[in-house]
């Protein structure tokens, strides 16, 4: 079974055209994978357009039997669609195996979310004596104050501050740019960490405009991140499951709870869709019923 010149073929198609991230592109190209392998655990020695939708039938019953939640099924639903619609558009096959596949049925799942206290005791259980204290608050400070995603926290680059204005200007999913405000809090431990340790330490050559750094002087990682968040969380007792990522949702759910228009804060996440914004509404309804279970007298 060779599939590797469509695969070389749609990682093309998805950096050039789509503009997507890598993470993306590996997510996608793994979907792909899955069905090859798949395939080959089947005994099938099939090229794309040899593939119907009864084999796409039997790879989800295959990844259910697996383990696969719905969740991931849907998403890997999404992937395949993806690689035969790049087949379709170039010409490569007429028909789409996909066309008929129907994602499993999943609900609605509501994201975790901290309270402004939670936040301000994950921020002052920060052992600032250490130089990396400084920079793991301006971390969570910024993850906080302007709604970021991991990745967008790790590309932060020093010439896309812009205090003066109070914004900062950050390049989302596929290569998308938005202004994003910044408050005084976020500002002002940006500056402490950048002026005081920043300045001090070795930087490698290529990450002289990258804000947040690791002791080696070069871009911080993912999983650094998450592993920050996560200790944290251990330190002050918050039996939350939490990550980098809570932060974003904690930062829409108290613009929307404070009444913040859902465009401005689709703008601020850089959602492509209002239809992604609008859980945050849902958790706003929560949020209410579960004040009203704690304080009305006929709860």
């Amino acid at each position: 079974m060779k599939w590797d010149s469509y695969l070389n073929g749609y990682k093309a198609f998805l950096q050039l055209e789509k503009s997507l991230s890598g993470n993306t592109i590996d997510a996608y190209l793994h979907d792909v994978k899955r069905l090859i392998q798949f395939l080959e655990h089947s005994g099938e020695d099939l090229q794309p357009a040899q593939v119907k939708l009864h084999h796409l039938q039997s790879l989800l019953k295959w990844v259910t039997e697996q383990g696969m939640t719905p969740r991931t099924q849907s998403r890997m639903i999404s992937g395949l669609k993806s690689f035969y619609k790049f087949l379709i558009l170039e010409n490569i096959l007429q028909v789409d195996p996909t066309e008929l596949l129907d994602a499993p049925r999943i609900g609605r799942k509501l994201p975790v979310v901290l309270t402004s206290l939670e936040i301000d005791a994950l921020i002052g259980s920060i052992d600032l004596s250490k130089p990396e204290g400084e920079r793991n608050k301006a971390i969570l400070e910024t993850l906080y104050g302007c709604g970021l995603r991991v990745t967008e926290l790790i590309d932060l680059k020093i010439s896309s501050l812009y205090f003066r204005e109070g914004f900062v200007r950050i390049i989302g999913k596929g290569n998308k740019e938005r202004l994003v405000p910044i408050g005084k809090s976020a500002q002002k431990q940006i500056l402490i960490y950048k002026d005081s340790v920043r300045s001090l330490q070795p930087i490698k050559r290529g990450y002289e405009d990258f804000l947040f750094l690791n002791r080696r002087g070069s871009k911080l990682s993912r999983a650094m991140i998450f592993s920050v968040v996560k200790d944290l969380a251990e330190k002050t007792g918050i039996r939350k499951t939490i990550s980098p990522h809570t932060f974003r949702h904690s930062f829409a759910t108290h613009l929307v709870e404070g009444g913040a228009d859902l465009r401005a804060v689709q703008e601020m996440l850089g959602h492509e869709s209002i239809t992604t914004t609008e859980i945050y509404t849902h958790l706003d309804r929560e949020y209410l019923r579960s004040t009203i279970r704690q304080f009305h007298p006929r709860k």
